[in-house]
């Protein structure tokens, strides 16, 4: 069904890809760090916005060895991090509520892992690998961690979303951890109705859509062509399946692609600095859409990381979505196309 599939870029010259993500980054430093120029209350709520968890306690010693990097460079007073780095990154979707309706959150209830990226920074943090796990990958779920005590059972042949639903973050983190063979150095999860507010806080994020979109189910209808989108269209985007392709994930998952690569554009190009309003109002939903590990949820550590990858450029990051068949069992569900697809893990180790 496929391969190993790479997106291309979007025809534009590589040295501005590069300027772009650059700048991406280094605002996106400044959105954390807002609080160090503003008022201590305005620091303390952005820094109390980040929810977390603490995965490495949940899970234990049972997991992938952590790399083995030897430093490039003698230590200084404070060293900027360099060693390769490995994050799950996950969209969680509440289609509950009256809100959430209305932004065609359809008719279920709960939360669930509707995006699932491994992202893979190499040593020097100048290359990366981002990797979309399909939903409906059907894996061997493993015993997971309750938060309330106790843990699940082992499920064989269960959709890889399931994980997240079961046992939450840690239940996810051990799953694709048994799936790559790659230990989780951090969790990000981010949240679709907090990334619909960070958009409209941003004045929308402008796509292109190589054809006619037409889902019912998230209520987005774009002819092909380039389209401007507030939080709720880019809510919708993010959601839509069977307005695409064959309506599979696979469709939805391009789309996700293009809305991240979308929004990565616009803070490149907004100038947040020159108004200290909308710095906040931008700092304020990005913050209060995250939920990460314990290494990763304090305004400082998140400061920090992206300061080490300024030298990340966008030629030099790869986004592949991992190989996946038809399954045996079910036409509508997929499964790891070997060995294709622990080659691609292999590859990243």
């Amino acid at each position: 069904m496929t391969g190993l599939g790479e997106r291309g870029g979007t025809g534009r010259k590589a040295g501005r890809r590069s300027r772009a993500l650059k700048a991406a980054g280094l605002t996106l430093a400044a959105v954390l760090a807002v609080g160090a120029g503003a008022a201590g209350w305005a620091y303390r709520h952005l820094d109390g916005n980040i929810k977390s968890v603490d995965i490495d306690n949940a899970l234990g010693d049972d997991r992938p060895p952590k790399a083995v990097t030897t430093p490039s460079a003698p230590a200084s007073a404070s060293p900027t991090p360099t060693e390769a780095v490995n994050l799950l990154v996950l969209g969680s979707d509440s289609r509950s509520g009256a809100a959430n309706q209305a932004l065609g959150g359809g008719d279920s209830t709960g939360a669930r892992s509707d995006t699932a990226m491994v992202v893979h920074i190499d040593a020097g943090r100048t290359t990366a690998t981002v990797v979309s796990i399909p939903r409906d990958t059907l894996v061997t779920r493993p015993s997971c961690p309750l938060p309330g005590g106790g843990s699940t059972a082992t499920a064989y042949g269960a959709m890889f979303n399931t994980a997240y639903a079961v046992g939450g973050p840690a239940c996810a983190v051990k799953t694709v951890e048994s799936i790559t063979g790659i230990r989780m150095d951090h969790y990000v999860e981010v949240d679709f109705s907090g990334f619909a507010r960070l958009v409209d806080a941003l004045g929308g994020v402008t796509v292109t859509t190589d054809v006619d979109i037409d889902d019912k189910d998230s209520r987005l209808h774009l002819a092909a062509g380039v389209h401007h989108l507030d939080g709720a269209g880019a809510l919708a985007l993010a959601r839509t399946r069977h307005g695409i392709g064959d309506g599979s994930d696979l469709g939805r998952i391009g789309l996700q692609q293009t809305l991240v690569k979308a929004l990565l554009e616009r803070i490149a190009s907004t100038d947040l600095l020159s108004s200290p309003t909308r710095l906040y109002e931008v700092a304020d939903a990005a913050t209060g859409s995250l939920t990460t590990d314990t290494g990763l949820n304090s305004l400082a550590e998140l400061t920090e990381f992206g300061r080490s990858l300024k030298g990340l450029s966008a030629q030099h990051v790869r986004t592949v979505t991992m190989p996946v068949a038809p399954a045996p069992s079910d036409h509508n569900r997929v499964v790891a196309l070997e060995p294709a697809a622990s080659a691609l893990w292999k590859s990243l180790k």
